[in-house]
C-alpha cells in the first residue's frame, strides 16, 4: 500500500510589475522578475521572499510522487480542515508562513495538534532558529562559536550598543535575505541607528546587531538525525564575483536581484577549496549547532569566519531553500549535486530520513519494490 504524503507549502502570489523606486542600489526593475523585485506596494519590500514559486512546488511534488501518493496542502487558512480530510501518513513540510514570530511553526503545530506526523524540525526548534537572537543565546551557552551580538528593540538600543564597529544589522526574525542589504554593514553609530530604525519600522520586529565577520563565508547542508547526521560538500562564497564596489554580503541583492538565471553570478564554489583543518572546523560548528538546536531531518547552517579565520555560526535554516533550477544557485541542491545526488534524489532521501524517524521503516525501499512489481 502506497504511503500518503501530505505536501505543505506556501506559493508566491502572482504580482504585477513593481513601480520604479529610483533607488540607485537596486538594478533596473525592468530586468528583475516581479516576485523578486523590492516593492513599495507591500507591507515589506521583500514580503514573499521566503515563499516558493510554482516551479519549486511542482519539482518537490514530482520527486515525492515516486515514493507514494502526494496530496498538495497549501498552507492557507483552510489548511487544518484539508489536512484532516486528506488523512496523510505524514506531511512533507516546506511552508514558511508569513507574519508572526511563530509563523514557521504553524504547520508543524497544527500537525501535532491533529496527531499527524511531519517531516523536518518541530515547532520549538523552528521558533528558536527563526529568532536569530534566541538561537545565538543558546549556541553561546553551549559553546557553539557565534559572533558577539545584541538584540535591539529600539533606536536607544542601537545608540547604546557596546560592541566595536563595524557592526552588522538585520531583522531578527527573517530569512531568504529579507532585510539584509548593502546598508546592513555599519561603520559608525550614526549609520547603525539609522539602519536599525528603518528595519524596526519596516519589519515590526527586533533587530539583530552583531560583530562584523570579515572572513570567508560558507553554507553547510546537513542531513540526518542524531549520530547519523552528516554534512554534504561545503559551499563557499566568492564575493569577488559581486558587482564592482559591493560589500561582501550575501543579502537580498545578491540572492534575488544581481544573481538571476538570465545573468548568473559565479558566486559559489562547491566543494569549497579550503584547507582540511578549516573544513573540519566548519563542519563541526555546523553539526554542533544542528544538534544543540534540535534540528531534524535536514537544515542549512550558514557560517562565516572572524578576522582570525575561526568559523562562527551565523544562523540555521531548518526549512532550507530548495530551488530546482541549477542556474538559481540554491545552495542545498548545489551541495547535493556535488555529493552525486539529483534533485529528485535529494527530496526523496530527506523524505526517507523523515519516514524512518517517524515509523522506523524505509520509504525508498518501498518505492523500489513497487517499481519492480509494476515492471
Amino acid at each position: 500500500m502506497a504511503v500518503r504524503i501530505g505536501f505543505a507549502y506556501n506559493q508566491k502570489p502572482a504580482l504585477p510589475a513593481p513601480k520604479k523606486t529610483g533607488d540607485s542600489a537596486v538594478p533596473s526593475l525592468d530586468k528583475v522578475p516581479a516576485n523578486r523585485a523590492l516593492r513599495t506596494d507591500l507591507p515589506q519590500p521583500d514580503l514573499y521572499a521566503e515563499w516558493d514559486e510554482p516551479e519549486t512546488i511542482d519539482a518537490v511534488a514530482n520527486a515525492l510522487s515516486s515514493l507514494g501518493e502526494v496530496i498538495r496542502l497549501e498552507a492557507k487558512d483552510d489548511f487544518p480542515r484539508r489536512l484532516l480530510d486528506a488523512k496523510p501518513d505524514f506531511v512533507f513540510n516546506i511552508a514558511e508562513g508569513l507574519f508572526g514570530v511563530n509563523r514557521e511553526s504553524h504547520v508543524p503545530s497544527i500537525c501535532e495538534f491533529l496527531g499527524v506526523p511531519y517531516h523536518a524540525s518541530d515547532p520549538l526548534t523552528l521558533g528558536l532558529t527563526l529568532h536569530k537572537g534566541r538561537a545565538k543565546e543558546i549556541m553561546a551557552y553551549y559553546g557553539v562559536p557565534t559572533a558577539p551580538f545584541i538584540v535591539a528593540n529600539s533606536r536607544s538600543d542601537a545608540r547604546n550598543v557596546n560592541l566595536p564597529f563595524p557592526l552588522f544589522a538585520k531583522p531578527a526574525l527573517e530569512g531568504s535575505g529579507k532585510g539584509i542589504t548593502q546598508k546592513s554593514l555599519c561603520s559608525n553609530r550614526a549609520k547603525l541607528v539609522q539602519v536599525v530604525e528603518e528595519l524596526l519600522e519596516t519589519y515590526q520586529e527586533p533587530v539583530l546587531i552583531e560583530s562584523w565577520l570579515p572572513g570567508q563565508e560558507f553554507t553547510v547542508a546537513v542531513l540526518g538525525n542524531g549520530k547519523e547526521a552528516r554534512t554534504l560538500p561545503l559551499v563557499g562564497m566568492r564575493f569577488d564575483e559581486l558587482p564592482l564596489g559591493a560589500q561582501p554580503i550575501y543579502g537580498y541583492e545578491a540572492k534575488w536581484l544581481w544573481d538571476t538565471p538570465e545573468h548568473p553570478l559565479d558566486l559559489f564554489e562547491c566543494p569549497a577549496n579550503i584547507p582540511k583543518e578549516l573544513a573540519r572546523d566548519v563542519r563541526s560548528a555546523a553539526l554542533s549547532a544542528y544538534r544543540i538546536l534540535g534540528c531534524r531531518d535536514w537544515c542549512r547552517v550558514d557560517i562565516r569566519c572572524d578576522a582570525a579565520g575561526r568559523p562562527m555560526v551565523v544562523e540555521l535554516n531548518p526549512l532550507p531553500g530548495i530551488l530546482p533550477n541549477p542556474q538559481d544557485n540554491s545552495c542545498f541542491p548545489k551541495a547535493a549535486r556535488a555529493a552525486g545526488m539529483t534533485y529528485d534524489g535529494l527530496i526523496q532521501t530527506v523524505a526517507d530520513i523523515a519516514w524512518r524517524r517517524i515509523s522506523g521503516r524505509a520509504l525508498l525501499k518501498k518505492a523500489a519494490e513497487r517499481k519492480r512489481a509494476a515492471a
